[in-house]
């Protein structure tokens, strides 16, 4: 399966010849990459959200790997996503740009991140993204796989087959770390817990550092991150305790560069109360105090 060769990106900002103030220009572009079963338009109220706080902002919506084809495997998604964020950043490469990147969308923004070079992404805002992987059964598993319990899951999504899945690119099964170390091809790499070869570790790790702010957000009323705090990289152990990010040997090591990111004051993790999953971007009191202040 191929990445389209098509790219078709929403540019909110520049319609027709209007010519912005100078103080309208200030604001960097900022890029939105949706969700899972999901469409670039579902998320028009934060791109409204941002245009009425920032006026003249230039939004682009990305419009790729829709709904259905929005499970076709990260990887795919990551070159396709790749090569339109890359566009974008070129046009933009004196002042940089800002992703926002939604659910699944945070994961894929992340793996542009790192594995495109010469981006000039100034924020990376991560909303309600797993990006510590997934181990939970919701409504989005149950559409894709009906006859499957999470604690089976790992049988088919640990397969060739099961990796053509965007889900299985990033299942965590804290039960079968082993497979999961050994047959991942997408999270277990860019969060180098990796048992395959990856010669681009080095590069994954410079990627991410060149980030001036890396904001993830998440709460504990998500219902489908899981575990939710996996928003802010934590993940499951085999008693499904819940190991936040700094105690984990990949942060302690460094291996992703999340520990430089942190220590340079970077790396900013957020959490807000009441907020199920499909709110986070609509919701008015997340933009306001959870986004808008890194877009400026």
């Amino acid at each position: 399966m191929q990445a389209p060769s098509w790219v078709f990106v929403f540019s909110v900002a520049l319609l027709g010849s209007v010519v912005l103030p100078d103080t309208a220009r200030a604001y960097r572009p900022v890029v939105i990459v949706h969700g899972i079963l999901d469409s670039a338009l579902a998320l028009f109220h934060l791109r409204n959200a941002i245009l009425e706080a920032h006026p003249g902002t230039e939004v682009y919506m990305v419009a790729m790997f829709q709904d259905m084809k929005s499970a076709w495997p990260m990887w795919t998604q990551v070159l396709g996503f790749g090569n339109a964020i890359k566009n974008i950043s070129d046009i933009h490469k004196d002042q940089g740009i800002n992703i926002i990147g939604y659910s699944q969308g945070g994961l894929i923004s992340r793996g542009v991140i790192q594995s495109v070079d010469d981006l000039n992404v100034h924020t990376f805002i991560s909303l309600s993204s797993p990006q510590g992987g997934q181990y939970g059964d919701t409504s989005y598993l149950r559409f894709l796989f009906p006859h499957y319990l999470k604690d089976s899951l790992y049988k088919i999504l640990y397969s060739k087959f099961g990796q053509t899945f965007s889900v299985g690119g990033y299942w965590r099964d804290p039960h079968h770390l082993d497979l999961y170390r050994s047959t991942s091809q997408y999270l277990a790499l860019i969060n180098q817990e990796t048992r395959l070869p990856n010669p681009n570790a080095t590069s994954y790790k410079t990627n991410l550092t060149k980030l001036k702010k890396l904001v993830l957000i998440g709460g504990p009323e998500d219902g489908v991150i899981t575990p939710w705090q996996s928003a802010h990289f934590g993940n499951f152990d085999e008693n499904e305790t819940v190991v936040p990010l700094t105690e984990q040997d990949s942060y302690k090591n460094d291996d992703s560069g999340l520990r430089t990111l942190n220590e340079r004051g970077d790396l900013v993790l957020l959490e807000m109360a009441g907020i199920t999953h499909v709110k986070w971007h609509v919701d008015p009191t997340v933009f306001r105090y959870l986004i808008q202040p890194y877009l400026s």
